[in-house]
């Protein structure tokens, strides 16, 4: 018998999380362990999937508490010995669009990147080096085209800087894992109508995770250390 891979999706109740925890359990031979802060809120997308003759695995991460990191990296040590595909996908989006950076409270700022920056960084070196024994190891990161530095503009200065910090931290641990098997990039699904896109964007956020689903999923000879959207590179 085949094992599965084992793919973990952050924040996967709702939006892009989601839906690409959706795309990936309708993929043969993949077994998704779907994390919210609450895991009840996870039961819809369960009960979707299990009409469909396919389920997955739900547990409880808050990704801005230690504990509750540390949690999900032993039940999966103990669950499966390994993690094949890590995406972090779960974000805030605090401050409104029209904030200036001059009069941004630092505690939005704070609480912005605790979950978009330090939380991406929390869970990605809890569950990485459980990668080491996977024959594959994906990391994809849920950036967006607000963080690139090529086109920086103002509007929404705390999520912004998150998802720019967010780009670097992708291309450091692409560049300290370059030469193994791991492959760690950054998408940007576009403006998709999520709870944090709103209902005027025009993109679902089924459109959206395709990339993302594409990064999860790459061959040996794929990229690493990219940024991506409809499955191109983009700048920075």
């Amino acid at each position: 018998m085949i094992s599965p891979t084992i793919v973990v999706v952050t924040g996967a109740n709702r939006g892009l999380g989601r839906a690409a925890a959706k795309r990936l359990a309708d993929m043969k031979n993949h077994l998704v362990v779907a994390c919210a802060r609450d895991p009840a809120t996870l039961e819809p997308l369960r009960d979707e999937l299990r009409q469909a003759g396919r389920d997955i695995a739900c547990r409880q991460l808050d990704v801005t508490d230690d504990s509750s990191v540390e949690a999900l990296h032993d039940w999966l040590a103990r669950r499966f010995g390994r993690v094949d595909v890590l995406i972090n996908n779960a974000g805030v989006s605090i401050e409104r669009f029209q904030c200036r950076l001059l009069d941004l409270p630092l505690g939005i700022l704070q609480r912005t990147l605790n979950t978009n920056l330090f939380g991406v960084l929390r869970v990605t070196q809890a569950l990485v080096p459980l990668m080491r024994a996977s024959t594959a190891g994906r990391v994809v990161n849920l950036s967006s085209e607000m963080g690139q530095l090529e086109t920086m503009a103002a509007g929404s200065p705390a999520y912004r800087i998150s998802k720019t910090a967010l780009n670097a931290l992708t291309r450091i641990l692409a560049a300290e894992l370059d030469g193994s098997h791991i492959k760690v990039n950054a998408a940007c699904p576009g403006w998709c109508r999520t709870d944090l896109g709103g209902r005027n964007a025009p993109r679902s956020a089924e459109e959206g995770v395709d990339t993302v689903v594409w990064l999860a999923t790459l061959p040996e000879d794929g990229p690493s250390g990219g940024f991506f959207r409809d499955r191109a590179p983009i700048a920075w």
